[in-house]
């Protein structure tokens, strides 16, 4: 049940946004009574972190699943396409509706707040390892926020119209350069 309420969190709100989900709605489509979604959420707020935060931990699950699958050849354009992936898709898409309800509702942003931490630190780590370096050395770091945030832009252009020939450009650009800037020792 709890399962089937986190889903029908994230559907609505790709749907509907933050305004049109409501806990009743999320009953609905979840065929749950509101009293037991009610037991498991007791608000809006808490219904929706919880789901963002269940589907990014199995989006960050698959990412490294398929992170198996890398080849040695243009690996680091590879890295960067299963990166993308998790700033284009419904998970980013809900997380985004989130962001800007946070912007005038305190509880919530508390919430985001934390989440966007664990998330933060989370994909990062994903990050260095899916490139298989040593963050410590020369600039590893900075590149791999940078990169990070560049990927959060595109994915936020993506949400206004289909932006994937310009994403694979910048891409291929970025994998080339970090080919050349990262310290792979």
């Amino acid at each position: 049940m709890r399962q089937r309420l986190l889903e029908a969190t994230i559907d609505s709100l790709v749907e509907l946004g933050w305004a049109g989900t409501s806990t009743n709605e999320v009953s609905r489509r979840a065929g749950v009574s509101r009293g037991a979604q009610l037991h498991h959420f007791p608000n809006k707020a808490e219904l929706v972190t919880a789901a963002i935060k269940h589907l990014s931990t199995r989006r960050r699950d698959d990412l490294m699943a398929d992170a198996a699958n890398l080849g040695s050849d243009r690996r680091t354009r590879e890295v960067l396409e299963l990166l993308s992936d998790q700033f284009t898709g419904s998970v980013f898409q809900a997380a985004l509706e989130l962001w800007v309800a946070a912007r005038t509702d305190d509880a919530l942003r508390a919430q985001m707040i934390d989440f966007e931490r664990e998330m933060g630190r989370a994909t990062h780590a994903a990050a260095v390892l899916l490139l298989d370096i040593d963050e410590s050395l020369g600039r590893n770091r900075q590149l791999v926020q940078m990169t990070l945030d560049l990927l959060r832009g595109l994915g936020l252009a993506q949400a206004l119209s289909d932006d994937s020939a310009r994403r694979r450009i910048v891409l291929d650009t970025l994998a080339t350069t970090l080919d050349k800037e990262l310290d792979f020792s």
